[in-house]
C-alpha cells in the first residue's frame, strides 16, 4: 500500500510534546500527519461535510491538547474520537432539519463526494475503495476506516469505537473480505484467495499502514 510520505515516527512523538507546551510548527506537523487521516474517515461518515467536522474537531483537539495524556498513537485514536464524536453530532443535527427524512443510520452509508485534499494518498484508501467502504455495515465501515485509512491498531480502534480488541478485529476482517468480494468480481478465485490476506491484516499480524503499531492509549479526554 503506497502512503505519502510523512515525518518520521520519533520526529513527530517529539512534535506531540512540543505542541502540547505551545508550539506552533509542532502542531502543524501533527496536523499534517494527522488530518488527511480525520477527513478520509469523516468523508466516509458526513460525505461532503468532512471539512465542516474536521474543523470542529480540531478546535477541540487544539483546546484540549494540553491535557491528552499518552504517545502518538494515543493521540491518533484520540484525534479520530473526537472527530467520530462530531461526526455523529452532525449526522444527528442533519436528520432533525427540514427536509430530511434519512435517519442517522443511513446518513452514514451515504458514500462521500471526492475532496482535493483526499488525493494525496492511494491504495486502499483511494476515494472509489471510501465509496465501497461507505457501503458496509457500519461497524464494519469504521472498522476498516479506523484501522487501514486512520492507522489505528485493534486496541486504539476499539477504545474509538467503545468496543473491545476482538470484536473490531472481527468487523475488520468481514469488511475487508467484503471488500475483496467487491474490488475482485471477475476473478472466481479472488474472494478465496483475498480472505486470509484480510483476516491476517484485520487480526494484527501484517501493518495495514504505515503507522499501525501497537500501544495507544486512544481517547481519554473526550467530551
Amino acid at each position: 500500500m503506497a502512503w505519502v510520505e510523512r515525518a518520521d515516527e520519533e520526529d513527530l512523538g517529539r512534535a506531540l510534546r512540543e505542541a502540547q507546551d505551545g508550539d506552533e510548527e509542532s502542531f502543524r506537523m501533527l496536523y499534517r500527519d494527522v488530518q488527511p487521516r480525520l477527513i478520509r474517515f469523516a468523508g466516509a461518515l458526513v460525505g461532503p461535510d468532512a471539512e465542516d467536522v474536521t474543523s470542529e474537531a480540531w478546535l477541540q483537539i487544539a483546546r484540549d491538547l494540553p491535557t491528552f495524556r499518552g504517545d502518538l498513537d494515543g493521540f491518533r485514536g484520540w484525534t479520530a474520537t473526537i472527530t467520530r464524536h462530531r461526526a455523529l453530532d452532525h449526522l444527528r443535527r442533519k436528520s432533525r432539519r427540514p427536509g430530511s427524512d434519512l435517519p442517522v443510520e443511513e446518513l452514514v452509508t451515504m458514500a462521500a463526494d471526492a475532496d482535493t485534499e483526499l488525493d494525496a494518498l492511494d491504495g486502499v484508501a483511494t476515494q472509489g475503495a471510501l465509496r465501497l467502504i461507505s457501503e458496509l455495515p457500519r461497524d464494519q465501515a469504521e472498522a476498516v476506516l479506523l484501522r487501514v485509512v486512520v492507522g489505528l491498531d485493534a486496541k486504539s480502534a476499539g477504545k474509538v469505537l467503545g468496543k473491545r480488541p476482538g470484536a473490531v478485529r472481527t468487523a475488520a476482517y468481514r469488511g475487508l473480505r467484503r471488500l475483496a468480494e467487491r474490488l475482485s468480481p471477475a476473478d472466481p478465485d479472488g474472494a478465496s484467495q483475498a480472505g486470509p490476506d484480510a483476516e491476517d491484516a484485520a487480526s494484527g499480524t501484517r501493518p495495514l499502514a504505515q503507522s499501525d503499531k501497537s500501544g495507544g492509549t486512544g481517547a481519554e479526554g473526550v467530551t
